[in-house]
């Protein structure tokens, strides 16, 4: 997405997810979600985000809200992926997995993987139907949709991974959206998979004929931190990916992790988490100029590109939500009216 001649050098965006409106937990079909995409990007353009999202509330599970339904929206629709989940699967499940915070698997690999009825460039339309403008489309990182799955098929997770790739990878030429952005929260705490799962997603990345974004967090699950780690561990990984920018979870990080990022290769723009989405506290506009001016002085001001949340908004109250991102706005113009 280039520049426009009078957009600020630093323009701000969401990550993905927003807060629930809960009329659309009473009602359904398509109109319902068109309805509630409208609003969603609506507010965010007339609070003043360059780049919205369309908030992912057709991807919304009520079965489960401590990770908004992320996984199951692709496992669910995805051909060769059995969701019905038996008590022998959930076991099998947890004597390989080496996560506490999943108890049983999204689904369980039969077959090969393939597209299924998921029909992201149809999902995308719609939200661009009544985007207005911009637009930022997201999708879950092949990695982490693999780490959830049981695989009966393949019996090599690389091989599992590329396969969810590949299927993803044949759907995001066709999206009609100004960036899209691959989602990642589980590499952070194993960056020693590191290579299998640059590969996945820079095979997704190789065929987005748009802006490529990817975003990385140490999870949130139900508002907790569910990965270690630290991103000097994942400058080696960051930098072989194939994206025009990069979406980091640092509001809610040490200030030492700026000083890895140091070493991102200069052709990858950088985005800066500036709001902590995991607490209720609504940041000032002066505390978001801070850290903007802390990674500022670390980094450099040409290299950041982007400021933003350092994840989606669905776990919090809408009023917060609509709060913290009218601070992101100011907090922007704030630094940037300081230089």
């Amino acid at each position: 997405m280039p520049h426009a001649p009078d957009s600020p050098s630093i323009r701000t965006t969401t990550v993905g997810s927003w807060s629930q409106l809960d009329w659309l937990l009473q009602v359904s079909g398509e109109q319902a979600v068109i309805d509630a995409t409208s609003v969603v990007i609506g507010t965010q353009r007339r609070i003043g985000i360059d780049l919205p999202t369309d908030g992912e509330l057709y991807r919304f599970d009520p079965d489960h809200p401590d990770t908004n339904g992320m996984i199951e929206f692709f496992t669910r629709r995805l051909g060769g992926i059995d969701s019905a989940v038996g008590v022998s699967d959930a076991r099998r499940f947890r004597e390989k997995q080496d996560f506490a915070w999943r108890q049983k698997p999204a689904g369980i690999v039969r077959e090969a993987i393939t597209e299924g009825t998921l029909d992201l460039a149809a999902a995308c339309a719609r939200s661009k139907s009544v985007a207005d403008g911009p637009l930022k489309f997201t999708l879950t990182s092949p990695y982490m949709l693999a780490r959830t799955l049981l695989d009966d098929h393949y019996g090599d997770f690389d091989s599992l991974c590329l396969g969810i790739a590949d299927a993803l990878a044949e759907q995001v030429g066709e999206l009609d959206c100004d960036c899209v952005q691959v989602d990642e929260a589980n590499i952070p705490g194993s960056p020693e998979n590191a290579p299998i799962a640059a590969a996945a997603i820079n095979r997704i990345l190789d065929r987005v004929t748009v802006e490529k974004a990817v975003h990385f967090c140490f999870g949130n699950y139900g508002g907790q931190t569910i990965q270690r780690g630290e991103w000097a561990a994942l400058v080696e990984f960051l930098n072989s990916l194939h994206t025009d920018h990069l979406v980091l979870e640092l509001a809610h990080r040490p200030h030492d992790d700026l000083e890895a990022l140091r070493d991102i290769d200069s052709r990858i723009r950088l985005g800066i988490g500036v709001i902590d989405i995991k607490v209720n506290h609504i940041e000032s506009p002066y505390e978001v100029a801070k850290r903007l001016e802390n990674a500022a002085q670390v980094l450099g001001t040409e290299r950041i590109g982007w400021a933003h949340p350092d994840c989606g908004f669905w776990m919090l109250k809408r009023s917060v939500a609509e709060r913290k991102i009218a601070a992101l706005v100011k907090g922007r113009d704030l630094f940037l009216g300081s230089e």
